[in-house]
């Protein structure tokens, strides 16, 4: 299946570029965008209103990611000289599948959310979602329509993988994990209310269907990503399929996230593989965690530095109506790994 990166890879690659321009407005800018393979370029060219979006879900994706892994070996850090990433999202490792699934999540929710502003023509709010409900209050207001972004996704994001015939062990992978991304989203709406009547009353109730907070999405996935199940291709009948690696283990759900191959230990510096190192890295003194010395540091020990930080402090409501803070100083200890 060679060396595939993620549409997102290919996109951030260029998102300063594009940033700098403001938006993706000229069939020429998706031409610019190399790593995409014909297909993605061809939709790229017949949906430029929608692709500002797609740049929005990448940096989403991005940045989220960037937070989830935050305290550990590998903190999702994107290197200008490489593509995003590096080469950690191209082999089939955890990390990969943690960042196919954010990236299928980011387009998906970033499509749906300019859906519901009003920001595309070719869609706007869920309108299937009408009338009264079960529970006695109103259908009303602009719910999410999660359906057209899903489906967005699904079109961009998966078509690399499809191309190539949905048949090598990594690409059922990179398709399992892209799903699994979007249903974070499906499997987390919520519904939202507001209330009517007299003097603040709740005589009656007005509701839509709206997406979770993207940090929810991050979260479910990150917790996915500590209970990833190691895979192996098998085949039921003339159909490949992935199966745990471990028969002991129970089968997968669309919802869980897969994985093929063994994550490196991230210590060394790499920069061929996009690896930083652990090196220079803050970490916690007390803490018996991944984000501890111990482990952050891989063993080589760590520097203390005293810093002072500013903060505020003795922070005061005056009527009205603001807060009055002070700025206090002091010294505290830094540790980052040798």
């Amino acid at each position: 299946f060679g060396n595939p990166l993620t549409w997102s890879i290919c996109l951030e690659r260029y998102l300063a570029k594009l940033s700098s321009v403001g938006s993706i407005s000229e069939e020429e800018t998706c031409e610019k965008l190399k790593g995409l393979i014909q297909r993605q370029v061809q939709m790229c060219k017949r949906n430029l209103e929608v692709m500002d979006s797609v740049r929005r879900g990448a940096q989403l994706a991005i940045e989220e990611c960037q937070f989830q892994f935050r305290s550990r070996r590998w903190n999702c850090s994107t290197l200008d000289a490489l593509p995003v990433f590096g080469k950690v999202v191209t082999q089939g490792t955890r990390e990969a599948a943690f960042v196919y699934a954010i990236s299928s999540a980011g387009v998906a929710f970033a499509v749906t959310r300019a859906c519901s502003s009003g920001e595309l023509d070719k869609c706007g709010c869920d309108r299937t979602v009408h009338g009264g409900s079960a529970q006695g209050f109103q259908w009303s207001g602009c719910s999410d329509n999660i359906a057209y972004g899903v489906a967005f996704s699904q079109s961009f994001v998966d078509v690399r993988e499809r191309s190539k015939g949905a048949s090598s062990n990594r690409a059922l992978m990179n398709l399992h994990n892209n799903e699994a991304g979007r249903k974070a989203i499906l499997n987390n709406m919520r519904v939202e209310c507001k209330c009517h009547g007299v003097s603040g009353s709740c005589e009656f109730k007005t509701c839509w269907k709206a997406m979770p907070p993207f940090r929810k999405v991050g979260n479910v996935l990150k917790e996915k990503f500590d209970g990833a199940t190691e895979v192996e291709q098998s085949e039921i009948g003339s159909t490949k399929v992935l199966v745990p690696k471990n028969s002991q283990f129970k089968p997968h759900t669309d919802e869980d996230l897969v994985y093929l191959d063994s994550s490196p230990d991230f210590c060394d510096h790499d920069l061929k593989n996009g690896v930083l190192g652990t090196s220079g890295r803050q970490c916690n003194k007390t803490s018996k965690a991944i984000d501890g010395c111990e482990l952050m540091c891989c063993g080589r020990g760590f520097h203390t530095d005293e810093v002072e930080v500013v903060e505020r402090c003795s922070c005061k409501f005056h009527w009205c109506c603001f807060v009055k803070c002070k700025q206090c100083h002091r010294v505290v200890e830094m540790h980052t790994c040798r």
